[in-house]
């Protein structure tokens, strides 16, 4: 009789058995089956999920649209111009493009390297004695041995004297001022920038950055030129840069308006040295006040706002095409805030994510750039709220857990309601104290209230955004005035500023 053959060790392994069980015909076949219900569930969940995205997108876009809302960034893009009707076809601004191209290599530039930065959070003179010193020594080549270079002499009479050497360094410009000056006659301004729309993110914007350089000359040449009394020269450098401001009027991102608004409180310095040692003319005054006059900033705003949002929901499409990965979009170049959804998790979220969840965050971003208290930013009325603007904030910050775009991009949303009226308070306030200075040369002092000014020095008196009434005034002697708004705080503080200029405590005081 044969004795059985043992059973090998291989054979007598948890693994062997294992396989055997899984190979099995009936345990292949209920794995299919499992399978099968599984990809049958993915399928039906990205279906659905894809239908209830694309549902709640178009029914919501659709009502936008019915409201006259635009939601097309290329509706955005500056349309072409032709060169002989376009201030930027000279040639010097065609040289800032592309980035690494060309702009201010002057002395202005080397003087600036030895001079600590113009403090703008207060109102005060330029330091001229400064800057005299640092482009005297840029033209004799002894610059290097400086350390650094401040006077701390802001009088007139040692602003009177810096006041040659200033425009004299200034000088070797004067061929460029006088081509921005001719083109600056024609009647459009359209940047040669080139608008990918497969990277809205990505487009270049070289000019910025030179723009806002060129409004630093103009400004010390204006206040240079009324020291030494050349008010009408100095109002027409005030003029060219008043007019660089407002060439970046058109174009469709929030980072324009921002630096279009920075041009501005450059223009307001010339404007309030000159009236405050009554430099301008009654003439001069009132080409000014009728220009400052014509700045609408809060509507202003409006434009690059719906332009942004366009751009959101091309990212959110841009996104699901791979064109952008989530990771990106936090990156510091891209403007936007970092946050916990950059990472190779977001990025392999975003790979497999289905398509409604794009949709959806389309909705959601739409829906937060909406969501807004009637009254907390009006730009037809000219209002602001900081009070309901604060507690939309706080509301949004609740349902932004969930929402990646939206939480992305509301620090860059959240920051421009506050420029805009900080911005527009100065530009009101310039065209105040223009109207003011007139009525003292016709009548010999200040008027003992605003509305004294209409309908001789002013047609209407502007309201302060931030309570819908005029400004408030006092004149402090016949030759003196209070001229100030109540501030982001909302409160009369009679008159008294808070750390800067404009602060979001104290009154904004011009």
């Amino acid at each position: 009789m044969d004795t059985p053959t043992p059973p090998t060790a291989w054979e007598r392994t948890t693994t062997r058995r294992l396989l055997r069980w899984v190979f099995r015909w009936q345990t292949v076949r209920s794995s299919l089956i499992a399978l099968a219900w599984v990809v049958t569930l993915i399928a039906l969940l990205y279906g659905e999920e894809n239908w209830r995205g694309r549902r709640a997108w178009n029914k919501y876009r659709q009502e936008l649209e019915a409201q006259g809302a635009q939601l097309d960034l290329q509706a955005f893009i500056p349309p072409p111009v032709p060169d002989e009707q376009n201030f930027a076809a000279t040639p010097f601004v065609m040289s800032w493009f592309p980035r690494s191209g060309g702009g201010w290599d002057d002395n202005y530039s080397k003087a600036a390297e030895k001079l600590p930065s113009q403090d703008t959070s207060r109102q005060q003179f330029l330091d001229l004695a400064a800057w005299g010193t640092a482009l005297k020594a840029v033209e004799a080549g002894t610059l290097k041995s400086y350390r650094h270079i401040d006077t701390g002499k802001p009088d007139a009479e040692s602003r009177t004297q810096a006041a040659p050497a200033v425009l004299a360094g200034l000088q070797a410009d004067e061929a460029i001022f006088q081509e921005l000056r001719a083109a600056s006659l024609r009647p459009h301004a359209r940047y040669p920038v080139i608008y990918n729309l497969d990277n809205p993110w990505g487009i270049l914007l070289p000019h910025l950055a030179k723009i806002k350089a060129t409004c630093y000359r103009l400004r010390l040449r204006a206040c240079a030129e009324l020291a030494v009394g050349q008010s009408d020269r100095a109002l027409e450098d005030l003029k060219l840069l008043l007019y660089m401001a407002d060439s970046l009027k058109n174009e469709p991102f929030l980072i324009s308006y921002l630096v279009r608004i920075s041009c501005l409180e450059l223009a307001t310095q010339p404007v309030w040295e000159g009236l405050s040692e009554h430099h301008w003319t009654a003439g001069q005054l009132e080409e000014l006040q009728g220009r400052l006059q014509r700045f609408d900033l809060l509507n202003d705003l409006s434009r690059p706002r719906a332009a942004e949002r366009a751009c959101i929901i091309l990212t959110a499409e841009l996104l699901y095409r791979q064109k952008y990965r989530l990771s990106e979009l936090a990156e510091p170049q891209s403007g936007l805030s970092p946050s916990l959804w950059g990472g190779d998790f977001a990025n392999l979220l975003g790979r497999i994510a289905p398509h409604g969840w794009y949709y959806l965050e389309q909705v959601n971003a739409c829906r937060f750039y909406q969501n807004q208290s009637p009254g907390a930013f009006d730009p037809v009325q000219k209002r602001i709220s900081p009070r309901l603007l604060a507690a939309d904030a706080k509301e949004m910050e609740q349902q932004l857990s969930s929402q990646i775009l939206a939480r992305l991009f509301q620090p860059v949303f959240a920051k421009f309601p506050f420029k805009a009226a900080a911005a527009q308070a100065l530009v009101d306030q310039a065209a105040l104290a223009c109207a003011l200075e007139r009525c003292r040369l016709a009548e010999g002092r200040f008027p003992e209230k605003l509305e004294a000014l209409v309908p001789r020095f002013m047609a209407d008196l502007p309201k302060d955004a931030l309570t819908g009434e005029p400004y408030r005034y006092r004149r402090v002697t016949d030759a003196q005035f209070l001229l100030y708004s109540v501030g982001w705080d909302e409160k009369d503080d009679g008159g008294v500023s808070g750390k800067t200029q404009f602060d979001e405590q104290g009154d904004w005081v011009w």
